[in-house]
């Protein structure tokens, strides 16, 4: 999309910690804040994408798309450090580089301050677009075909961002989301 959109789309990630949203161990707990010892369901994943960001917008959006792709397409598990830094080597990174931000105990306190900020937006799970006004919306969808993903893309953007007293649309399941993948 940013080839076709060009400076038309500008992408500000961040992090948003899925499992501090969904703990169970009380509001005090963070995930970010726990020790070396704590097994993580993907901080390794956005401390990844803090340190594909260190090395500018160009690496950190190559960074984010095989990232994505790897998850959600190739199934793959993608909750280590060592997967992470593979994935960092598949988009050429600076591996050196990339480890020593992904290494750092700054990278979990980024994701504690994007995902405090989040929460102002009322940001409850991903992905949530934050518009340049401050207003937010959630999208769960399936990948479109090739062909239409510039016009999905375009309508959501259209009732997303232009419209704000569309507060939810949701499709009853079943049966969704039977036969959106056919």
């Amino acid at each position: 999309m940013k080839e076709e959109l060009g400076d038309d789309l500008e992408i500000n990630w961040r992090s948003f910690a899925l499992e501090q949203v969904n703990s169970k161990e009380g509001e005090d707990w963070k995930a970010w804040d726990q020790g070396a010892d704590y097994v993580s369901r993907g901080l390794w994943s956005l401390r990844g994408g803090i340190a594909a960001r260190a090395q500018g917008t160009a690496a950190h959006n190559d960074y984010m798309e095989k990232i994505l792709h790897a998850k959600h397409v190739e199934r793959e598990d993608v909750r280590t450090r060592e997967s992470v830094i593979a994935i960092a080597a598949s988009a050429d990174l600076n591996i050196d580089e990339f480890t020593a931000v992904l290494d750092d105990p700054e990278s979990l306190a980024q994701i504690g301050i994007d995902h405090e900020e989040a929460l102002t937006h009322g940001v409850f799970g991903t992905p949530t677009f934050v518009f340049e006004d401050g207003t937010a919306a959630f999208l769960k969808m399936f990948t479109p075909p090739e062909d239409e993903s510039m016009s999905a893309f375009k309508d959501f953007m259209g009732i997303a961002s232009g419209r704000k007293y569309f507060g939810e649309l949701k499709r009853p399941q079943p049966p969704w989301p039977r036969g959106v993948q056919d």
